[in-house]
């Protein structure tokens, strides 16, 4: 999963001033972590002690509160008898990607992605797009190859996957949806030759760029079996103790060595 928290990281910078370019400098001296790595944490966490993900993302959110949440999140989190608010924004899909290391069933995957999303997102899209990012890390890391990931997911959840990061890039814009995140984020990974290659591909189409970048990130971590290691270092030197060793405890648990 430090691919997704790396992902967030290379692209926080550019979430307000998006780019159309794949050349930018990997860590900007202002990159930062976003939300995007706070939840993704606590979901890993949840995994880890066997706690709810609405305790676990409650407990660890709050710890970060201007991490960077949506406001209707933000009144979620700050909620003493919180619900679900029918929302189908790509806060499903970028918090889920400890789910796909974690599980070994397409099921208990697309079962724990779905348990993930809906203590908030539980409009029908931001259940997908947490199950097709969550079976895309599975698929990826189980040795399926990119073709096979694009048909199944593609077919499972029809999303539009046939097209490329160059057609896209020319007409995309800032989205915070699942619909318009999702796809776009698979595609960063299906059109890369390396982990470098698909968190490039996802900053440069010049939307929601942490967001996209940590869901590609995640996916592409699954797939190249490794996340390079001047940029494990990289995060290692920005995540505070806390959320360090949670990634650490969850990688060593659950990622086998060279991933």
């Amino acid at each position: 999963m430090i691919g997704a928290i790396a992902g967030d990281i290379i692209g926080s910078i550019y979430e307000r001033h998006p780019i159309k370019t794949k050349k930018f400098p990997l860590f900007d001296p202002t990159c930062r972590f976003t939300d995007d790595t706070v939840l993704t944490v606590a979901v890993a966490n949840a995994i880890l002690t066997g706690r709810s993900y609405q305790e676990s993302i409650r407990k660890i959110g709050r710890q970060y509160p201007n991490a960077g949440y949506g406001g209707s999140f933000i009144q979620w989190l700050g909620s003493d008898n919180p619900h679900p608010y029918n929302s189908w924004g790509n806060g499903s899909a970028m918090r889920v990607s400890p789910v796909g290391f974690a599980f070994n069933t397409e099921e208990e995957v697309l079962s724990e992605a779905k348990k993930s999303a809906e203590i908030s997102h539980n409009h029908l899209e931001g259940i997908k797009g947490a199950q097709a990012t969550a079976l895309s890390i599975f698929l990826a890391r189980t040795g399926h190859d990119k073709e096979i990931i694009r048909s199944e997911i593609s077919q499972r959840f029809e999303y539009d996957l046939d097209r490329t990061v160059d057609r896209i890039r020319k007409n995309y814009s800032f989205d915070i949806s699942c619909q318009g995140t999702v796809p776009e984020a698979i595609i960063a990974f299906l059109d890369s030759c390396s982990y470098e290659d698909a968190v490039r591909n996802a900053v440069s189409l010049g939307g929601d760029s942490d967001t996209l970048a940590c869901i590609t990130g995640g996916i592409a971590e699954a797939f190249y079996n490794r996340v390079p290691g001047r940029i494990v270092i990289k995060v290692q030197g920005i995540l505070p103790p806390d959320l360090l060793k949670i990634t650490d405890d969850f990688c060593q648990q659950y990622l086998p060595p060279g991933l």
